[in-house]
């Protein structure tokens, strides 16, 4: 990381194999603000086309992962909802979340603090989720009279189950680190000044094989809406290509 990159509103470091974007506006409890958009994208395309780095973090600074879209824009896009601008620039927050979700490497999102609305959403579209006791994960759109978006619904659903996802919009309780992990909303969750350097440890482990990790991730997003036999068929070749790739090994 440069010097000059520390007062950008997110920051792409790199320890080895594995790439972490973090945001970094702790004054607004990193929310996602219209400057961050294509600074996810930039270095989102810039990890899919390093073929060394084989895991990323995705986690807040200071002790917060994301409160969300900066309320100024939904406030603006919320006067004309359709006008082309406000469709645009609403339509970019839950772009910029998705391609976090569409990364080639394993994605690991490292939660403290909270993350609420598009920026639980941004938690929800990591394969895994490493989580503070102490985080508050929230809904948080039907308390602002807003509709869920992003694919809400679809990602609670995918990660727990429709009952999670019903009560989780409706009521827009806050979960817990360890109700989360209860609900199978995370894979592990731990006191607060473990959580970065668990989810670092596990994205070390999975990174040091970087082909092998864009395969596997390839693979989990092609299959996971299939059938089983269609989810078979498709892993068998990649699965040879392992297979030789270890007997060739020196």
């Amino acid at each position: 990381m440069n010097s000059d990159d520390s007062v950008l509103p997110i920051i792409l470091e790199h320890d080895g194999p594995v790439a972490s974007i973090i945001i970094n506006d702790s004054t607004r409890r990193n929310a996602l603000g219209r400057e961050t958009f294509s600074l996810i994208s930039k270095y989102c395309d810039a990890i899919d086309k390093d073929l060394s780095c084989g895991a990323l973090v995705i986690r807040g600074a200071d002790g917060h992962f994301c409160s969300g879209a900066v309320r100024s824009i939904l406030d603006e896009a919320g006067a004309d909802p359709l006008q082309s601008e406000n469709f645009i620039l609403l339509s970019s927050i839950y772009d910029a979340v998705a391609r976090i979700g569409s990364v080639k490497v394993p994605v690991i999102a490292a939660v403290r603090g909270a993350a609420v609305g598009a920026g639980f959403n941004l938690a929800l579209v990591a394969d895994v989720r490493i989580v503070s006791l102490t985080a508050k994960l929230v809904s948080g759109f039907a308390p602002i009279g807003m509709h869920p978006g992003g694919g809400h619904f679809n990602l609670l659903t995918r990660s727990a189950s429709r009952e999670v996802a019903a009560a989780t919009s409706f009521f827009s309780t806050p979960i817990s680190g360890e109700r989360a992990l209860q609900l199978g909303l995370a894979w592990e969750a731990l006191d607060d000044s473990e959580v970065d350097q668990r989810a670092l440890a596990l994205a070390h482990e999975v990174a040091k094989d970087p082909a092998l990790a864009r395969a596997m991730k390839r693979t989990l997003i092609t299959t996971v809406d299939t059938t089983w036999q269609v989810a078979t068929d498709a892993e068998r070749s990649i699965q040879m290509w392992s297979l030789r790739r270890k007997h060739e090994a020196p």
